[in-house]
C-alpha cells in the first residue's frame, strides 16, 4: 500500500502477463458506486449540475455515489442517492448494468439503475458540492446533441442515458 485516504487506497502490485513475463502497476481500490437514471416522465431524465474539483468545472451527470456505507447493498445506496441529489423516491429500481469506469487503473466497480415512479420526498444533500447543486430535466432524445456539444461529458452519464433511450426508444 502506498497511500490510504478517506475515499481511495492506493497499491503497487506485481503481476504475471499472459505472456508469462512480470510487470509492476499501481492500482487505486475504490468502494465503488452507483449512478441512477431517474425518468421524470417518459422520455425524460433528471440530471444534476454539481462542481467536481478534480477537473475544477461544473458537470451535468446522473446523480450517483460512493459505496460508502458498509455492508449496505447496492440499490440501497442508490435510493439513498437519488434522496439526497434530486429528492425522489422511486416506486421502482431496475438494474441496468454493472461496469468497470477506468480498469487500466482503478477497481472501482459501478452499478447503474433505473429509477421510475418518482415521488417528490425532501432531497438530503451532503457534500459541499451537493449544496450549490441544481436539477434539470433532460429528454432521452437530446442526448447525442448533448455529447456532442460537451454539455455532457461523463461517462456514467453518457452510458446511464445511452441504456435508457434504447430502453425507452428515444
Amino acid at each position: 500500500e502506498l497511500y490510504r485516504g478517506s475515499l481511495i487506497r492506493v497499491a503497487r502490485g506485481s503481476f504475471r502477463a499472459p505472456d508469462g513475463s512480470r510487470f509492476e502497476r499501481d492500482i487505486v481500490h475504490h468502494p465503488g458506486a452507483v449512478v441512477v437514471v431517474p425518468l421524470a416522465g417518459p422520455g425524460t431524465a433528471l440530471l444534476v449540475r454539481q462542481y467536481r474539483a478534480a477537473i475544477g468545472t461544473e458537470l451535468l451527470e446522473l446523480p450517483a455515489g460512493k459505496r460508502d456505507v458498509d455492508g449496505e447493498p447496492p440499490e440501497r445506496t442508490a435510493e439513498r442517492e437519488l434522496i439526497e441529489e434530486v429528492g425522489r423516491r422511486a416506486g421502482k429500481l431496475e438494474l441496468l448494468a454493472e461496469f468497470y469506469n477506468s480498469p487500466g487503473f482503478c477497481d472501482e466497480h459501478t452499478w447503474l439503475y433505473l429509477a421510475t415512479d418518482l415521488t417528490e420526498v425532501p432531497h438530503d444533500r451532503q457534500g459541499v458540492e451537493e449544496h450549490a447543486m441544481t436539477v434539470h430535466e433532460v429528454a432521452l432524445g437530446d442526448l447525442d446533441r448533448l455529447v456532442a456539444s460537451g454539455e455532457v461529458a461523463d461517462a456514467k452519464t453518457i452510458v446511464g442515458l445511452s441504456l435508457a433511450a434504447r430502453r425507452a426508444g428515444a
